[in-house]
């Protein structure tokens, strides 16, 4: 198990401790075509293409990250990195052992929707986006919809079994109301669960203040407030479950380091002492702790351009080749070892038993 957690009610994640010994080189589905609720029209079909990026063609511009080749990549980079961070679980509600309708909100590359519905075959599984970019060949339980998840649902009249969402950072500008339209459609004895990230990096000594990541970071999810949107959903996640009605509220936060610069032995040493004390802590291994590490440094050197280019080229009068040179410079610190930035993970599996 891979949890980063302290064992405590309350309490956060263990801290991470440097590794000073590193030198800086040490870095089948079925043939079923998915199915869409909505006719693909040329129209959605035809992106935006800026800045050698494609964007998305339905509500253009409503999304800023491109919905390209690359970025589906990353995107999977970040999946793979999650299941890392969390024991290899799609989820951590603890569903029945044959749920029967659910839905992955803003489901990007659909490869959520695509695990959970090879794990479950008894579930209608729903995946919705703005990008029918999803593969066409998935299980027969998968069925993928074009939709704006900050519009009204209306699903309310077949709720489900769980609501997925996660990743939504920096996509949503009412994320309130998100949660509002997530507990207004699922069944009474159901699950909703949010997975998403507070986008300010942090580092635990320090070392993250005053450089070029940090730099890019205030500017890029400065950008991203100017015109709205939530960058740091994660950590307001319990707040927003309180207000929309749910009652049994949990949240876990995982961290991701940004490269491979964690001495994991304290977490070795962190559950050995907490076995003692007969708490049970999920902890991980050396290499588990690496990997996620370096995972997370590969979708962020992919994921800087995505991040940073239409917001700051469309909204603040940057030009492509100034967001090029900011991204160089983070790129360059982003491999120092010297320098311990983390991404906090916040995740809900709530129930709805409360109306």
């Amino acid at each position: 198990m891979m949890q980063a957690m302290a064992p405590g009610p309350g309490s956060g994640p263990v801290p991470i401790e440097v590794d000073i010994h590193l030198f800086e080189t040490d870095s089948s589905y079925g043939a079923e075509l998915s199915t869409y609720t909505a006719t693909v029209t040329s129209s959605a079909l035809d992106y935006r293409r800026e800045n050698g990026r494609r964007y998305h063609a339905f509500r253009d511009g409503i999304y800023l990250l491109p919905n390209d080749d690359e970025e589906a990549d990353r995107l999977d980079m970040v999946h793979e990195m999650t299941l890392l961070m969390m024991g290899r679980r799609l989820f951590l509600a603890p569903l029945p052992p044959s749920p029967q309708r659910v839905i992955d909100v803003g489901t990007g590359t659909g490869i959520w929707a695509i695990d959970f519905a090879d794990k479950y075959p008894s579930a209608e599984v729903f995946g919705n986006d703005l990008s029918p970019t999803q593969p066409t060949l998935v299980p027969p339980n998968v069925k993928f919809l074009i939709d704006d998840i900050e519009d009204d649902w209306g699903y309310e009249k077949v709720p489900f079994d769980f609501v997925h969402a996660r990743y939504l950072a920096c996509s949503i500008k009412n994320f309130k109301r998100l949660v509002q339209q997530a507990y207004n459609c699922a069944k009474p004895g159901g699950y909703v669960e949010f997975q998403d990230w507070d986008c300010m990096l942090e580092s635990e000594d320090g070392s993250f203040s005053g450089t070029n990541i940090e730099r890019y970071y205030t500017e890029v999810l400065g950008a991203f407030e100017k015109v709205g949107y939530c960058t740091r959903p994660g950590p307001s996640l319990e707040k927003w479950f309180h207000e929309v009605g749910f009652e049994d509220i949990h949240v876990q936060r995982y961290k991701a380091p940004l490269g491979t610069w964690p001495k994991d032995e304290h977490y070795v040493c962190m559950f050995l002492i907490l076995f003692q004390m007969m708490v049970v802590a999920d902890v991980c291994s050396l290499r588990e702790q690496k990997e996620i590490g370096a995972w997370c440094l590969l979708q962020a050197e992919k994921g800087y351009e995505a991040l940073a280019m239409a917001v700051l080229t469309r909204f603040q009068g940057w030009s492509k080749e100034e967001v090029a040179d900011l991204i160089e410079k983070t790129m360059v610190e982003t491999r120092n070892l010297n320098i311990h930035p983390l991404h906090n993970l916040y995740v809900s599996p709530v129930p709805q038993d409360t109306r």
